[in-house]
């Protein structure tokens, strides 16, 4: 391990650790992490290329990946880049203390995520088959009959801020619905949804609500069946255990509603912000999918993906990186990535390349259902709200980020005041 970092372009550098201690190396969290992500990246690419060391909270060492083809190769190789955190290098060491905010999302579960292997495709094929299934009972209707219900909430005032009032809270109330919970549970699920994902002291606490609620739900829906994936996992042919079915209920139910609120807001954000693509949409020449697409590639719903674990020493984009080694997966810097995207304002329209949905084994299963939520969530606002357009400038519009995701802080709007539908 050495000292310093080797400053040639061409000569591999060691581990994070070794960057000039802690005080030289990036955090991915904290105040300029929140305001300037994508700053905080280009650097890091002009400074380390391809991969750059970072600190995640509490100071703990990661590697970044920053470039398209490191990405894929990290994604498409178990055998070198493992999900399993029992490797981690400084977990095993107990560097991380259990009540880190880092547990929460790079912790081993008896889930599909923290596995490879033969164990990863039993837990997998539960998941896949049952969100399956789910999806084919017609969630549309759904998403329709809870996108009507927020919307007729504000339709009479003729403004809404629909980050608040819209896409923060519909993906949770339609998976309310298809977990078999009440929708009253919906609210404060999506609240703590968002703090697990966002980090900080109450990620535990939030945490802990969530296992809470879907732990009585496994209970009770073992005495009382329905139609509902909380069910299907339960008597799924896979034989999953009470804690690996509670564990695929909080995964599903974190994962699903966090990234699809998230890409449901830029989706409006930039149909908001370019009236050929309202009109477009409005008058039927185009489709809310292509748009899905363009946010995909640009702003994901991810912007960093946990984990991989190094399971031997290796080369990765010129550095060291060593057994144990903790990477973490910059889908928006991947897909901004100027070796295969030289020029970002060209049209990605028809490339289905991006790295927002992961890739590899662990390619996101639920994939149909958030594009269902997002196509049908923006056709009922489209319909419902004739006139609907931005009220303030578009330079207006912040976001603040967190280690993984960077979220649109508001989405203010004005159209013509309608009555509320019966």
């Amino acid at each position: 391990m050495n000292d310093q970092p080797s400053n040639g372009p061409d000569a591999p550098r060691g581990c994070p650790v070794a960057h000039g201690g802690a005080s030289d190396t990036t955090r991915l969290y904290g105040p300029e992490a929140a305001l300037d992500p994508q700053g905080i990246y280009a650097r890091l690419r002009k400074e380390y290329g391809a991969v750059a060391p970072i600190l995640l909270e509490g100071d703990i060492p990661a590697w970044l990946v920053l470039g398209y083809r490191e990405n894929r190769r990290v994604l498409d190789n178990a055998r070198q880049f493992s999900r399993d955190a029992r490797i981690w290098r400084d977990w095993k060491d107990g560097r991380i203390e259990a009540t880190s905010p880092l547990i929460q999302m790079l912790g081993w579960r008896p889930d599909c995520v923290s596995q490879d292997g033969e164990p990863h495709r039993r837990l997998r094929g539960a998941v896949t088959d049952n969100l399956q299934t789910v999806a084919g009972r017609g969630i549309r209707r759904h998403i329709t009959h809870f996108a009507n219900k927020q919307i007729d909430a504000f339709a009479d005032e003729g403004t809404a801020d629909l980050v608040a009032d819209y896409a923060e809270y519909l993906p949770m109330l339609v998976l309310t619905r298809l977990f078999g919970l009440p929708a009253g549970e919906g609210r404060n699920l999506a609240v703590s949804c968002a703090q697990v994902i966002k980090g900080g002291e109450d990620a535990v606490v939030h945490n802990d609500r969530i296992m809470e609620i879907l732990g009585e739900l496994a209970e009770r829906k073992k005495e009382e069946p329905g139609a509902d994936f909380t069910t299907g996992l339960l008597g799924h042919q896979a034989d999953l255990d009470d804690d690996e079915v509670l564990s695929h209920l909080r995964l599903v139910l974190i994962t699903a509603h966090t990234t699809t609120s998230n890409l449901l807001a830029r989706v409006l954000q930039l149909v908001l912000t370019d009236t050929s693509r309202l009109a477009g949409l409005v008058s039927g020449q185009l489709n809310v999918s292509a748009v899905v697409e363009e946010v995909m590639w640009n702003t994901p719903p991810l912007a960093v993906l946990p984990g991989r674990f190094a399971t031997v020493d290796l080369e990765l984009g010129g550095h060291h990186i060593k057994e144990g080694d903790l990477l973490v997966l910059g889908l928006t810097a991947g897909n901004l990535d100027p070796e295969i995207r030289p020029d970002a304002g060209v049209s990605v329209q028809g490339n289905q390349s991006h790295l927002a949905f992961s890739g590899g084994a662990h390619e996101c299963p639920g994939q149909n259902i958030g594009q269902a939520i997002i196509e049908t969530a923006v056709d009922v606002l489209l319909h419902r709200l004739p006139g609907l357009r931005l009220a303030v400038p578009a330079d207006e519009l912040t976001s603040t980020a967190s280690t993984w995701e960077a979220r649109l802080d508001r989405l203010p709007v004005e159209f013509a005041a309608q009555a509320t539908a019966v």
